[in-house]
């Protein structure tokens, strides 16, 4: 197992518990995303809305291991977990009636990660 080498608390707790969660449901993509915020800051993901437009549909479930920033436009509903979000970005995503969620809440409503897109 990887040492976590981040110094921010909430960052550290965030990691632990989706490496226990990953354990508990048997569920492999908890651990990734765990292991995607564990690098360095300096390699963490940061994605744009136009991006996540680009590549999701209608209604689709998108995890963003790191910070969602808010240039370009969303034009569908979806929902998004992610370790931050912009200002604009959470604006956006929830002027297309989308929503947006911390990465601990998606995996409590969804202990076994199906249907699940990764996005970084």
């Amino acid at each position: 197992m990887n040492e976590i080498k981040a110094t921010n608390p909430q960052l550290i707790m965030l990691i632990r518990f989706l490496r226990k969660h990953s354990r508990e449901h048997k569920a492999r993509i908890w651990r990734t995303i765990a292991e995607y915020l564990g690098k360095p800051k300096r390699k963490r993901v940061a994605v744009n809305i136009s991006r996540l437009n680009r590549y999701t549909q209608k209604n689709d479930v998108v995890v963003v291991p790191g910070k969602v920033l808010g240039a370009g436009e969303l034009d569908h509903p979806i929902t998004v977990a992610a370790f931050a979000f912009s200002a604009k970005a959470r604006e956006k995503i929830q002027k297309a009636k989308g929503k947006c969620l911390s990465l601990m809440e998606l995996a409590q409503k969804n202990p076994k990660g199906s249907n699940i897109k990764i996005i970084g």
